[in-house]
């Protein structure tokens, strides 16, 4: 079956997931979420991308992670990380061959209205799976590193919709406490899960005929195989 073509934009946040291959377990002790996390840190730094949130959890990760001014940054850091951990798994247990699919699903998000959304579902994992019964308990997401004092969460960035929760450090973290404890609206969680399963947008109607018009591609509701130049109205049809 032809593949989604993936949309990766410079200087926009990507919801990324990336799964085990054939149900094997990724992260089975605190060395082995660490592990992921210590290589994180490091490879942001080496490929100029920007994490806003995450949460790992036993088989998947989720990441939101922002490139910089070349796109490819995205791509070159999940290939260093899903590279890293296979050779560790595959160290610790004696084995080899993949640990990951072979694929990383993705999506751009609108930074304006579904960038805090994005980081909450992100970050409530653990919770919609029953792991925990709050963000804060969970010790392998983003949450409470971005609850933190600045000095404390010296490796996580902290996204522009974040920093205009409020005018003081103290009232931004209480307002985005006050959001993830909030219900979701209805069809959030659905437009999230959907757009990253279609390699679609995360955002408004008027974001994707935005970012279709930056790109010259059709996103919404496009099928399978790489994205289809849109036509110029001087083109002809062919007819």
């Amino acid at each position: 079956m032809p593949r989604i073509g993936r949309v990766v934009l410079p200087n926009h946040p990507h919801h990324v997931v990336q799964r085990d291959h054939n149900r094997q377990v990724v992260f089975a002790e605190a060395a082995d979420f660490e592990h992921y996390l210590s290589d994180l840190r490091e490879l942001k730094e080496a490929f100029g991308v920007s994490v806003y949130a995450y949460c790992l959890m036993t088989n998947h990760v989720h990441l939101l992670l922002a490139p910089g001014d070349t796109a490819s940054g995205l791509g070159q850091l999940m290939k260093a990380l899903a590279a890293r951990m296979t050779r560790y798994r595959n160290k610790l247990e004696w084995r080899s061959g993949t640990l990951w699919e072979s694929r990383y699903k993705s999506s751009v998000v609108q930074s304006d209205a579904y960038l805090l959304a994005c980081s909450r579902y992100i970050e409530l994992n653990p919770v919609r799976a029953h792991i925990v019964s709050r963000a804060e308990d969970y010790p392998w997401s983003s949450y409470r590193l971005r609850l933190q004092e600045p000095a404390e969460r010296n490796w996580l960035d902290i996204d522009p919709c974040f920093e205009a929760l409020g005018t003081t450090e103290l009232l931004r973290r209480n307002r985005y406490k006050e959001f993830v404890a909030q219900v979701a609206p209805n069809g959030e969680l659905e437009l999230i899960r959907g757009a990253l399963q279609r390699g679609q947008l995360t955002g408004t109607s008027r974001f994707v005929e935005e970012i279709e018009h930056i790109t010259g591609l059709r996103i919404i509701g496009r099928g399978q195989g790489r994205p289809t130049k849109k036509r110029n109205a001087n083109d002809s049809d062919g007819r």
